[in-house]
């Protein structure tokens, strides 16, 4: 396979994520596993936009999230549903955008260095959650509805939209 150095960072983010959500179905053609999925969505984002952490939180048991795929510094390894960024999302199973992460009761830190972040739920094809993706940025109010949106189009691989 070529290699991909997407550099995204200065596209208007519409046409940024249009081409990573191009990019990515082209990578992961004839893939059909949720691992590997993880795995080259994770670099791809990381890669991409120059986040600071960009990685998944498995849902492995009810209630409970557990670090798998990631780019970045170490992350948290368990999460339990309703605590911090991810576990609000896991719990309201919805996207979250946190401007300013010294500003959201119970966050997590994982690395003083992130300012603001994004979780988006990650839904299978019988909407059942198996994770969210996480991204945390150096600057604050890195994030707003257009990398909602992007990021939501591109997690529905999982859901099995353009996949295998």
């Amino acid at each position: 396979m070529a290699e991909l150095m997407l550099d995204l960072r200065h596209q208007p983010k519409e046409r940024a994520y249009a081409q990573l959500h191009a990019v990515m179905l082209n990578t992961l053609a004839g893939i059909d596993d949720d691992i590997a999925g993880m795995a080259t969505l994770s670099s791809l984002l990381q890669h991409s936009f120059g986040y600071l952490w960009t990685g998944f939180y498995r849902v492995v048991a009810p209630g409970r999230l557990l670090v798998g795929p990631y780019q970045g510094t170490l992350g948290c390894l368990e999460i339990e549903f309703g605590r911090g960024v991810c576990g609000t999302a896991a719990a309201e199973q919805r996207t979250v955008i946190v401007p300013d992460v010294a500003r959201f009761a119970g966050h997590i830190t994982c690395d003083a260095r992130a300012k603001s972040e994004i979780v988006v739920p990650v839904f299978d094809a019988k909407r059942s959650l198996v994770a969210v993706l996480d991204i945390d940025s150096e600057r604050r109010a890195a994030f707003d509805d257009l990398d909602a949106a992007g990021l939501e189009r591109i997690v529905r691989w999982f859901a099995g939209e353009g996949r295998g």
